[in-house]
């Protein structure tokens, strides 16, 4: 490969192509580069970050563009531009190196490696010239190019240090599996980080963290404790209402950057709406809130308008920018809002805070919380619907943000299974249906030789799956089988669980995020710790744990609590950043195990499918069997038939089943009356 050139224009990747036109040398993440660095003797900078970040932009046309900086960056280093998206497991690792140094992370990540990958020095965002108490990029760039030519001791030093410390992180603190008490305890201190005023974490910027909120809603309604309840709520209401929310096109952004939920980093990520909806539909199952539900259908109402590709599946995000102006698309001034509403003008604003003055740089970010965080009458909300419609068709002819179209296997199954959620929830047929699509799309268009590849673009499937996509690709197919009860699903996860074993467990415990056979990785990470997603270690302990209650295979149960067992000395002290972990250990000691006998898909049938999705069950296992087929061994419910040939239920807690239930309303009271905690 020639590297005196750009060689960024054959990619698929929307974020590296942004770059292809630069006149820095950049070069795509290859064993190929690497050789060639190696035998150049040169320093790599490694730059990552993603088609919708605002702050890669900014690096981006301040110093990437500027012909004197890309000439000192191809004097003095091999150049290599990343997409995060596409290599998580890479930017696992440098984020981690950065981390070591005593730096916050971040994108644009600028990492400074030797030849051979190793991380000894790096950044996020630096200013082309000194500000913001940030050295400036040329500078940056002589001084960490002298260090390694002049303090080769020093580089070597501090690769040492750093690769001692990334393999550490990998040997975790064995402990126990967390038991009812312990996770009730976790969820309980998760209020000690919230912010009982405004929702959310205390603080600024907030970030939505669906994960933690999950374990503080389980936990309140297990336990009966109406703070954890409220915070969650609160949290959602303030999003939900918030300029964090797109009150026109439906969705969540990534984050707000103040403390009130006002002012949205504009971003809009797939996997964010994804596990809101998962979260919402939770909530809504218990609360009632209509306001859920409506935020439900609106986002997946923008999820199929404008995330879809041909084919079914769904891409990863939207930029914060348009006409290089963060936020541009989405805010209003006074004076559009009159003009393009009239007489209703003055409605519109009293609920969605629109003033002369803005609430934002003299612009207009919509939101409600000014007005209340509940819905208004049936006949207001209609008529600010119709206003709403007026003003998202005069947006239609903006300039719309960028759009990352490439299709993420894992981020693919997160939407999937929240689709599912949402379709069984509210009786969305068409929802459903949606998830089944871009589910075979996955499994036709980005699998090659039984192995998971995760990202596709223009026809192209490319980099090796890693273990989010195996455990998010088996958390979709569990909840489809749940909802169909066809046997293809369940083989599925389970084929797929055995790759997992096969490529991805660390013998000490736990999974590594990349494949046994991964060549181009100076360490192999095991993440557990949740962040914008959860880890790949507690969606698969989760899996693991459903699978058991599903098939009676105690090589589940084992798995699953040699996982959990893993991590388990590090959950008392660092629980807040472990839910996805805890609410494993939920589901592992405390499963309800529904199981639905129908001959035929009838009314009463469908009825009681209804019934169970209709309750609130976080850790509930539904298997539905054709009349006389059989139940796994150690199942529970095993040799249990239909009564007289008609459609037959039985719930299961611990080794105790129900009796026999066959119709939906005397099913729905069981599941309602069932003990948060049988003994």
């Amino acid at each position: 490969m020639e590297l005196t050139r750009n060689n960024l224009g054959s990619e698929t990747s929307p974020y590296l192509l942004q770059h292809r036109d630069n006149p820095v040398h950049w070069q795509p993440w290859s064993a190929e580069v690497l050789a060639a660095a190696k035998a150049a003797n040169k320093p790599i900078l490694l730059s990552i970050g993603y088609a919708a970040c605002h702050w890669c932009h900014v690096m981006a046309h301040e110093s990437f563009e500027d012909d004197d900086m890309a000439a000192l960056m191809n004097d003095l280093f091999i150049n290599i531009k990343l997409d995060r998206e596409e290599r998580p497991d890479l930017d696992a690792i440098y984020q981690n190196a950065l981390a070591l140094l005593g730096q916050q992370g971040g994108w644009p990540l600028t990492m400074f490696l030797t030849p051979d990958g190793e991380p000894f020095w790096g950044g996020t965002y630096f200013p082309k010239e000194a500000r913001y108490g940030r050295p400036g990029f040329d500078d940056v760039l002589k001084t960490v190019s002298k260090i390694y030519t002049d303090k080769p001791d020093d580089v070597r030093h501090n690769v040492t240090q750093i690769s001692n410390a990334l393999i550490k992180m990998n040997s975790g603190a064995t402990g126990s599996v967390p038991g009812l008490e312990m996770i009730d305890r976790c969820g309980r201190g998760c209020l000690q980080i919230m912010d009982g005023e405004n929702g959310g974490t205390g603080g600024a910027p907030k970030f939505p963290q669906p994960s933690l909120l999950s374990l503080i809603w389980r936990t309140g309604v297990r336990t009966g404790d109406a703070d954890l309840g409220r915070i969650v709520k609160h949290s959602l209401d303030r999003m939900c209402q918030g300029g964090i929310y797109d009150h026109l096109g439906g969705g969540f952004a990534r984050y707000a950057v103040d403390d009130q939920w006002l002012v949205p980093h504009f971003e809009k990520m797939l996997y964010d709406n994804a596990q809101l909806i998962d979260l919402l539909c939770d909530v809504w199952r218990v609360d009632g809130n209509p306001l859920y539900a409506r935020r439900i259908e609106e986002t997946i109402t923008w999820i199929l308008r404008e995330m879809r590709i041909p084919g079914g599946a769904f891409t990863a995000s939207l930029d914060a920018d348009s006409e290089g102006v963060e936020g541009k698309f989405y805010v209003w001034s006074e004076a559009e809002v009159d003009d393009l509403l009239g007489d209703d003008a003055a409605l519109f604003k009293k609920f969605y805070d629109v003033s002369a003055r803005g609430n934002w740089e003299h612009h207009n970010i919509l939101n409600r919380t000014k007005s209340g965080l509940a819905l208004a009458d049936d006949a207001t909300e209609a008529k600010l619907g119709q206003l709403r419609e007026k003003l998202l068709a005069a947006r239609a002819y903006r300039v719309r943000p960028g759009w990352d179209d490439k299709a993420l296997t894992d981020w693919n199954a997160m939407t999937i299974a929240a689709l599912a959620e949402a379709a069984m929830t509210f009786h969305r047929a068409d929802w459903l249906d949606y998830a089944k699509l871009a589910f075979n799309f996955v499994t036709n268009s980005l699998m090659k030789d039984g192995r998971f590849l995760h990202s596709y673009r223009e026809g192209r499937a490319q980099h090796a799956g890693m273990l989010e996509d195996y455990a998010h690709m088996i958390r979709a197919a569990l909840r489809l089988f749940e909802c169909f009860g066809e046997d293809a699903y369940l083989r599925d996860a389970i084929a797929w669980s055995e790759t997992v074993e096969d490529l991805f467990a660390d013998a000490k415990g736990g999974y590594f995020q990349s494949a046994s056979d991964a060549s181009d990785l100076v360490v192999r990470q095991k993440p557990f710790m949740d962040n914008a997603v959860p880890s790949g270690n507690a969606i698969m302990a989760q899996n693991l744990a459903k699978l058991y209650a599903l098939t009676g295979d105690t090589k589940y149960r084992d798995r699953a609590e040699i996982t959990l067992s893993a991590f388990g000395g590090r959950i008392a002290e660092q629980f807040p950043n472990m839910p996805g972990l805890l609410l494993a250990a939920e589901m592992l000691q405390n499963p309800v195990q529904i199981v639905l006998i129908a001959k035929e898909r009838s009314q009463t049938y469908l009825d009681m499918r209804r019934a169970i999705f209709g309750q609130y069950l976080p850790n509930r296992a539904i298997t539905i069997l054709g009349n006389g087929d059989p139940l796994p061994a150690g199942h529970p419910a095993e040799g249990k038939t239909a009564i007289g040939g008609r459609e037959t239920a039985y719930v299961c807690q611990g080794p105790v089943c129900s009796e026999p239930v066959t119709n939906a309303e005397d099913l729905a009271k069981l599941l309602a009356g069932l003990p948060a905690n049988p003994a």
